[in-house]
């Protein structure tokens, strides 16, 4: 007599979901950690034009995020050069951390450009 495979496919399923479980979260957090470069590349371009029309990087920096992002970013300024550092948003702050994207953009500043 064969063996019989009534519910076999339902134990199938149910070992298979935490695979697919932890697919759907690893394609989730790349999304995330690409939008978050995204935002940061904006961010570092506002800066850069900022400076370049004689107005505060950093502000205009972090105004171009938006408002869940301002928290998890550092914005720095130098002669004309910005650097956004931006943690995308993750369910353990470590894997944040270890995922945080940068960005920088530079132009030259309006009192190097002699106005």
């Amino acid at each position: 007599m064969a063996p019989r495979a009534e519910g076999q496919a339902s134990v199938e399923l149910l070992a298979g979901l935490p695979a697919l479980a932890l697919a759907g979260f690893v394609a989730l957090q790349l999304l995330l950690t690409g939008y978050s470069l995204t935002l940061a590349d904006g961010a570092a371009e506002a800066g850069a034009l900022a400076e370049a029309g004689g107005n505060d990087p950093e502000h205009a920096a972090r105004a171009s995020l938006p408002a869940w992002a301002r928290g998890r970013a550092t914005v720095s300024s130098d002669a004309g050069r910005v650097i956004v550092e931006l943690r995308p948003p993750a369910p353990l702050p470590a894997l944040a951390e270890r995922l945080e994207v940068s960005s920088e953009a530079w132009a030259r500043a309006a009192r190097e450009a002699g106005r």
